[in-house]
């Protein structure tokens, strides 16, 4: 799939196709403005007039004049200076994210970089030419300039780069895939060092691996509600219409239709149990006040994806440089602190299902859920594994944005700290993706205990693609392979795909 990039119309499933591989082209028009706004640099250039990061310095340095026969030099010490990264590097893919929201900015034509770097850096990603970037050093204030800094080194054929899944010098990378290093121009270093792309790419990413979560998240509490002998009736319409919240609607629509025709649920309709605990009556309040969170993160994202981020800004049809503030991460910084503790609830309300399940002697369960308690543990220490990896999250959680430390001399001296929030963004989506295998190893073995009855739709088609990957539980065994091949029935979109056949709907 080709994607055609006009800096104004990505929508993250196509950063999502872009980072796993998929080709990119520039955009006609896009094309044209890119080349209008350089014509604008170089005239201004040529003129002489001050400039911020053309004809002067940088941050605190802004003051400081640079000759005309220094301007070249002037881009190449930026980002060679500000490549001061540490830490372990990102993921190759979630740099390619980053690559295409950088393609996708400058094609905006407000950036005034030359046709012929942004060509190099759309072959970077159409040849598989990634830039090693540390994960750690951007304050997040004039966007993320470090990582940044180590992408656009790889441009000038410095740094390092993966190709073909080995770690080279950018310079032998770039002839590998048939490609020569740029020499920077007036400018150039500055628009392809300033921005939040890097943040924004994870965070895409991100947003739309929050989403899956969420997904297998009421499949799985799907599963654990029935197999706890517990009631449908919250998931009445009249109820979730007095609240109208569109993600309480949509959770409970999904739990209705995952649970039809279940005859675990029907076996113990007049039980006489009026109520369950909250993690179980309350999935469509909890699943889906994190939906909502998810989509408030995807709107501040995508609008991001399609931003112009970097300073000073070029509006040629004006005539004129404008500096601002669009690199100041706070936007997005925000967004991912609350898709963090928002994806956090997942973990966090689903280790309490399975809490309940492991002792849930009053369903007529056995004790963690194994016929020979004492004997054996079952899958005692599963639900050890899912309170670890929700204590965890529950630091990964704070808000990172609500921090700030000053830098460049006071000139910075508000900044987002998106980077590091984005970095704790992985982790808690890990743990999130462990904790709901968990949940699931639960759920499964305690349905085993409602056989012959079956399951419902969506369940039960659940069930099976589980089943096919993961064995019952008889004798101990480590739960350690289990739990991770819950998470690959997660992370591949299996067992949601299998519950929305079964259940004829999208989950």
């Amino acid at each position: 799939m080709l994607v055609e990039l006009d800096g104004r119309h990505l929508k993250l499933e196509r950063i999502e196709a872009i980072a796993d591989g998929a080709p990119v082209r520039l955009a006609d028009a896009a094309r044209e403005r890119v080349v209008r706004a350089r014509a604008f640099v170089e005239q201004r250039f040529r003129d002489g007039e001050a400039i911020y990061g053309v004809t002067t310095g940088f941050g605190r340095l802004a003051n400081v004049p640079v000759g005309l026969e220094d301007a070249e030099r002037l881009q190449v010490n930026l980002v060679r200076s500000h490549a001061a990264g540490t830490g372990p590097p990102l993921e190759p893919r979630l740099v390619r994210a980053a690559g295409v929201l950088r393609v996708n900015s400058l094609a905006a034509g407000h950036s005034g970089i030359r046709l012929e770097t942004l060509a190099l850096l759309i072959e970077l990603l159409n040849r598989g030419v990634t830039p090693y970037v540390p994960s750690q050093g951007s304050v997040g204030a004039s966007g993320d300039l470090a990582p940044l800094a180590h992408m656009t080194l790889t441009l000038i054929g410095e740094g390092e780069a993966w190709f073909q899944g080995e770690r080279l010098p950018s310079a032998v990378a770039l002839e590998r895939a048939g490609l020569q290093p740029t020499r920077l121009g007036a400018k150039e270093g500055l628009a392809l060092v300033n921005g939040t792309q890097v943040m924004t790419g994870i965070a895409a990413l991100g947003v739309l691996r929050a989403q899956r979560l969420a997904a297998a998240a009421d499949v799985i509490g799907a599963m654990s509600l029935e197999a706890f002998l517990g009631t449908d009736r919250v998931f009445d319409r009249r109820i979730n219409e007095l609240r109208p919240h569109p993600g309480q609607a949509r959770v409970a629509e999904n739990l209705r239709v995952l649970l039809a025709g279940s005859q675990i649920v029907e076996s113990h309709r007049e039980c006489g149990r009026v109520q369950d605990p909250y993690s179980y009556r309350c999935i469509p309040v909890v699943h889906g006040a994190v939906r909502d969170a998810i989509a408030y993160a995807r709107g501040v994202v995508e609008t991001e994806a399609n931003s112009v981020t970097d300073n000073p800004l070029v509006f040629a049809e004006d005539g004129e440089f404008l500096s601002g503030g669009n690199f100041h991460g706070e936007p997005v910084a925000l967004a991912i602190d609350f898709l963090k503790f928002a994806i956090t609830e997942l973990a966090s309300i689903g280790e309490r299902r399975l809490y309940l399940l492991l002792n849930g002697e009053e369903r007529d369960l056995p004790l963690f859920l194994t016929g020979r308690s004492g004997v054996q543990s079952g899958l005692m220490i599963v639900q050890y594994t899912a309170a670890a990896l929700v204590n965890e999250n529950k630091g990964l959680s704070w808000p990172s944005s609500v921090d700030s430390i000053p830098t460049s001399a006071g000139q910075e001296d508000h900044v987002s700290m998106g980077m590091t929030s984005a970095n704790m963004l992985l982790r808690v989506l890990d743990n999130v993706e462990g904790a709901l295998a968990c949940e699931l190893l639960g759920a499964l073995a305690a349905t085993d205990f409602r056989r012959p009855l079956r399951s419902g739709a969506g369940t039960q088609a659940a069930y099976d693609a589980a089943r096919e990957r993961i064995a019952p539980w008889g004798e101990d065994r480590a739960p350690a392979p289990d739990i991770e091949r819950g998470r690959e029935l997660i992370a591949s979109g299996t067992l949601v795909a299998s519950a929305q056949r079964g259940a004829g709907v999208e989950i």
